[in-house]
């Protein structure tokens, strides 16, 4: 065994493909001293037993764009380092056997050419062309996608292991790591043992790239990282003859995948109940999984009728290999919450050989710069809620992750495993009202009400859903008369202390120097003038505001502020669960209120932007006055022990305003007509606050905030894109996100968050239109349509809410 340096800038823990591919990247930027440890041989734990698909498309851009990184550099590896990585361009097909997988592999389509993946739907001729061996009976739709490939896992590995070397890394095999030194919050180093040796390397990082072992291994520091191994099957059959290259087949209907390898076929599954896994034994090293033929037989019997030839060659290995899955099937990337210094890439979900290369490269450079290069929030750790590593949810929901990948992935599908963790105060109060809940960061949320009669749960489409009327219904109410609907989920961060004002100041691109009582919408903004966080902030004292942040985002939120903070002397503090929050919204939101407290809620008294302490039924509570629904209302906030008598007394008053309760899908899509952002989606941490029409929402009277100078940059340079509001023409055609662009016949960009504007009367989305050096008229001038499906549908397009442009419903 080599020495182990007593010393490095950071060490790196596990040696599958995505501790290899950090490594690798860290040395491409120059780092030195890195070193590599892996506790048995690398690629010993998952990486040596993997399919070896590497696709291109992903769900969003950014993960196209790291699965698109990956194949270009395992295709450049051999000529660097020597090592074969078997990396070729085979093409992939997906085949649809049912309607309903027809629209979504044509919708994937319509994403895959907003993002620049070449991609062509083809008939069951075509498919025979490329695949003669497929039966395509029962075949309803197809894509062809023919820069996708393969490549030997292992080896891909072993290139990138090399290559770290070649650029001065030390990587160690048989080296196991026991522990993470951690000193008043920051990491310090780690512990080791090999052949009977210990000791300890010095590091100020470190890097979980532990793959299965990456929860256990995370929770030594204290650490969340969840995850869960499951076993994944496939068989290989005997060498068949004459069999020659053919593109990766993937029939998600009938669960299965099949990939031609050396003259032999490869057929794997992905299950609709998987088989989690665990404990991994202490010696676990290219070792296998017991054989379940009954379990995997069902897919088998379907494949033989797919691809007959499967019928006729023998079966040369059935293989059972463990392979991790986090709890909503993406990976783990990016800076753990909980201590400085430690990093994680792990996790990913039997997609690992296409992720790796971009997320090794994406962290390299996120560990350099202190920025991700573009926005990785899809797989940013800090998604992750602390009861996630709890180890039977992980068990309870990897059991549905796996198969949800071949699964239809119908817009607002919602997990059926390890459900109820995070309940509302209401929770029960809104049940009892025919509440249809969906989860959202382990938070039941009331999505949508039942009728009376109308059963209780989703039923999935890529149209309007069962759903839609009662949506319609709730969005009604809220524009015509007065809605009620609980919001406790959203994030509440208390900052408290003799320097909140200035610490504040200097996040936020919002003056936080503000009177008491007053609201301020702003941004966490980044050097880049990118958006971290969109919060509204509330002055409740001298020395006291209020953080409200989206339930999704707390956890990164509240990093983000404990990462920035200086010597301040400041307090922050997590309030999300101690206070219930209840909306009432829409034109008779006032009248409402007047019945059920003595405030004055005239404009005059009670202005928009501001939040009061107030007397209501029998307690108190605190109102602030906002919207993100484009109506006359407020927001109740109420001590948590209070939370059902208010809920109460506003749902009594309210049967003699019109009142009826709401959920979460009428909120989006009442926010959607008034073209309010969605964080996440229309604005993320590489889109610029000035070109997401946000500018409003920075200072111009101070200069010392986080993206001060980005800010006075764009506006002095002009902006090369626009954030855009479109209505589909047709009404019928629904928008969800991804959809591409088309202006003047040219594909340019894709919508980044849609839903149905019931008022407006159609489909509304969002998406960013280039624009360099053009006015918004010249830009407004061009003719715009949406590919929705393959399908081009005309669109209006503007600058300016379509719903209520001059917001004086809200400020009524």
């Amino acid at each position: 065994m080599s020495k182990v340096p007593s010393h490095a800038r950071v060490v790196i823990v596990g040696g599958g493909v995505a501790g290899c591919s950090v490594a690798y990247h860290l040395t491409k930027l120059g780092w030195k001293d890195v070193v590599l440890l892996e506790r048995k041989r690398l690629t010993s734990g998952t990486t040596w037993h993997a399919a070896g698909l590497i696709a291109q498309l992903r769900a969003t851009k950014n993960m196209t764009r790291l699965a698109k990184y990956s194949q270009e550099l395992y295709g450049n590896l051999e000529a660097e380092t020597g090592v074969a990585t078997g990396f070729r361009r085979c093409g992939s097909i997906t085949m649809a056997l049912t309607e309903h997988r027809a629209e979504e592999i044509r919708r994937q389509a319509s994403m895959a050419r907003s993002f620049g993946v070449e991609v062509e739907e083809i008939d069951a001729a075509e498919v025979n062309r490329h695949y003669p061996h497929v039966n395509t009976e029962g075949m309803t739709a197809a894509v062809y996608l023919p820069l996708d490939g393969q490549g030997d896992p292992a080896n891909i590995a072993l290139a990138m292991a090399k290559g770290a070397r070649m650029g001065g890394a030390t990587v160690l095999e048989n080296v196991k790591v026991t522990g993470v030194d951690v000193a008043g919050g920051k990491v310090n180093g780690v512990n080791w043992e090999a052949d009977g040796e210990a000791g300890t390397i010095q590091a100020d990082m470190v890097v979980n790239c532990a793959g299965m072992w990456a929860r256990d291994f995370g929770a030594m520091a204290g650490v969340n990282v969840p995850l869960q191994a499951c076993e994944h099957f496939y068989i290989v059959t005997e060498a068949i003859d004459g069999l020659q290259q053919l593109p990766v087949l993937r029939v998600p209907d009938e669960c299965a995948y099949y990939k031609e390898d050396a003259g032999k076929m490869l057929l794997g599954a992905f299950e609709p109940v998987s088989k989690p896994w665990g404990p991994i034994p202490e010696d676990f090293e290219f070792d296998q999984l017991p054989e379940d033929f009954d379990h995997f037989e069902p897919i088998l019997e379907q494949a033989c009728e797919r691809m007959p030839m499967l019928a006729e060659a023998g079966i040369h290995t059935f293989f059972n290999g463990p392979e991790s899955f986090t709890p909503d099937d993406a990976y783990h990337m990016g800076p753990a919450p909980e201590v400085e210094g430690y990093w994680v890439c792990a996790g990913f979900n039997s997609i690992g050989i296409q992720s790796a290369g971009g997320a090794g490269w994406a962290l390299a450079e996120w560990m350099e710069n202190g920025l991700p290069p573009f926005d990785v929030g899809d797989v940013d750790i800090r998604r992750m809620q602390p009861f996630q590593r709890n180890r039977r949810y992980l068990k309870e929901r990897a059991s549905e992750t796996l198969g949800l990948l071949y699964a239809d992935h119908y817009p607002y599908r919602q997990k059926a495993t390890a459900r109820g963790v995070r309940r509302s105060v209401l929770h029960e109060h809104l049940k009892a009202n025919g509440a249809v809940f969906g989860e959202l960061a382990g938070w039941e949320r009331a999505n949508w009400y039942a009728n009376e009669g109308q059963e209780r749960e989703y039923v999935y489409d890529w149209k309007g859903q069962n759903w839609f009327d009662n949506q319609a219904q709730e969005h009604r109410a809220v524009r015509e008369a007065v809605g009620m609907y609980d919001m406790s989920s959203f994030g509440k961060i208390r900052v408290d202390g003799p320097d909140a004002e200035a610490f504040l100041n200097r996040i936020a691109g919002g003056d936080m120097a503000v009177p008491v009582g007053k609201i301020v919408y702003t941004q966490f903004l980044n050097p880049r003038g990118g958006i971290e966080a969109d919060v509204t902030i509330t002055r409740l004292a001298r020395d006291s505001y209020l953080v409200v942040t989206p339930a999704a985002t707390l956890i990164r939120d509240m990093a983000w502020l404990k990462m920035h903070r200086r010597d301040e002397m400041v307090v922050l503090t997590d309030m999300t669960a101690a206070e219930a929050v209840i909306a009432v919204m829409g034109p008779n939101a006032r009248a409402l209120m007047q019945a059920v407290s003595p405030t004055d809620w005239s404009n005059d008294a009670f202005p928009f932007g501001t939040a009061q302490e107030i007397e209501i039924g029998l307690g108190t509570a605190r109102a602030h006055r906002v919207t993100y629904v484009g109506e006359l209302g407020w927001e109740i906030y109420v001590s948590a022990d209070q939370a059902a008598h208010v809920f109460e007394t506003l749902h009594a008053a309210g049967a003699d305003h019109g009142l009826r309760l709401c959920g979460m899908h009428m909120m989006d899509s009442a926010r959607i007509e008034k073209a309010f952002r969605h964080f996440g989606h229309d604005i993320t941490g590489e889109d610029h606050v000035v070109e997401a029409g946000l500018g409003f929402a920075v200072a111009k009277n101070k200069t010392n905030f986080i993206g001060a100078d980005a800010v006075a940059k764009k506006r002095e340079e002009g902006l090369q894109m626009r954030l855009v509001q479109f209505k589909l023409t047709d009404p019928e055609p629904m928008l969800f996100h991804a959809e591409p662009i088309i202006r003047n016949g040219e594909v340019v960009s894709y919508i980044t968050s849609g839903n149905y504007g019931h008022t407006l009367g159609g489909a509304i989305g969002l998406g960013y239109v280039p624009c360099p050096g053009e006015t918004p008229a010249e830009m407004l001038a061009s003719t715009f349509e949406i590919e929705v499906a393959g399908t081009r549908i005309k669109a209006q397009a503007s600058t300016r809410p379509m719903y209520d442009p001059k917001s004086e419903r809200a400020r009524a």
